[in-house]
């Protein structure tokens, strides 16, 4: 199994947005309260799992459905009566389902679905522990992260 410290940052033909390393965008400092789980299943995110993007889904797609849920949350902050509110909560969640986020899981292997539990409570609880002290030792020079993730 590897382990993987995803990196993050803006690229600015996106509108700001937040980039994979795998988009093509200048690598970006780590966050150490961001990272994806050793099966690149879930993220952590201030300690709660978050289900990510479906790996099959080709770049443009996968673009693609992050431009719907973009413009979904604006028309969300924009609307102004409940039905606009529901239109977009509506759009927003058709486009998470179809990026592997919500619904049906994009694995098939049996495993669970732990997204939005606290890591803590999940069978990722070690690995993320083990990960929080070995950063905890990095930040005293006493090992380097990438040794350890």
């Amino acid at each position: 199994m590897e382990w993987f410290m995803v990196e993050f940052s803006a690229n600015p033909d996106s509108g700001g947005a937040a980039v994979g390393p795998d988009a093509g965008n200048e690598p970006s400092q780590a966050r150490p309260d961001y990272v994806a789980t050793p099966d690149r299943r879930y993220f952590v995110l201030r300690g709660r799992l978050w289900r990510l993007s479906k790996p099959s889904l080709d770049p443009e797609t996968h673009e693609r459905l992050v431009a719907e849920l973009m413009a979904a949350r604006r028309a969300l902050r924009a609307a102004k009566d409940s039905p606009a509110r529901i239109s977009a909560r509506l759009k927003a969640d058709a486009a998470k389902r179809a990026l592997g986020e919500r619904g049906e899981v994009w694995w098939n292997d049996g495993a669970p679905d732990y997204n939005r539990y606290k890591v803590a409570n999940t069978p990722y609880a070690a690995w993320f522990d083990r990960r929080g002290s070995a950063l905890i030792q990095s930040e005293a020079g006493d090992e380097h992260v990438s040794d350890i993730i």
